[in-house]
């Protein structure tokens, strides 16, 4: 299965914000939306991540004044990013390996959604819990 299966439940709409915000624009953001991270976009390409870490990390560096920067001073970038054609699994692998909990899927050079881990183990989970029921049918019936 592929990231598409994914944002065909989910959708493909997603929350972001621009290199030249600032950063206490995108802290009331996520905030607001009660979210971890937004993607940092610019006509449509995915310039990097703007998560809670990236907060964090710039007022243990700059104190209070990290909320006066713009969220392109900030951010992580570049982002890790995955397509739409990406297997479940391989994104699980990757965020594991790259210590992140959300990708921005892009196609064509675009962003077309955006995964956490959540999404992802959600769906193992589900589809685990899928193939156990056919296995327990098969079983009874046979």
């Amino acid at each position: 299965m592929s990231i598409a299966t994914i944002l065909q439940g989910k959708g493909r709409d997603v929350i972001h914000v621009k290199p030249g915000d600032s950063v206490l624009s995108a802290v009331q953001l996520l905030a607001d939306k009660r979210i971890g991270c937004v993607p940092v976009v610019e006509n449509d390409e995915v310039l990097g991540i703007f998560s809670e870490r990236d907060l964090l990390y710039r007022v243990a560096r700059d104190g209070a004044d990290a909320l006066n920067h713009t969220v392109g001073e900030v951010m992580t970038a570049p982002a890790i990013t995955i397509d739409d054609q990406t297997p479940v699994l391989h994104g699980l692998s990757l965020m594991t390996k790259r210590r992140v909990r959300h990708l921005p899927v892009v196609i064509d050079g675009k962003l077309a959604g955006l995964i956490s881990i959540g999404d992802l183990v959600k769906f193992r989970i589900d589809t685990i819990e899928s193939e156990a029921a056919s296995l327990r049918d098969y079983i009874q019936t046979a």
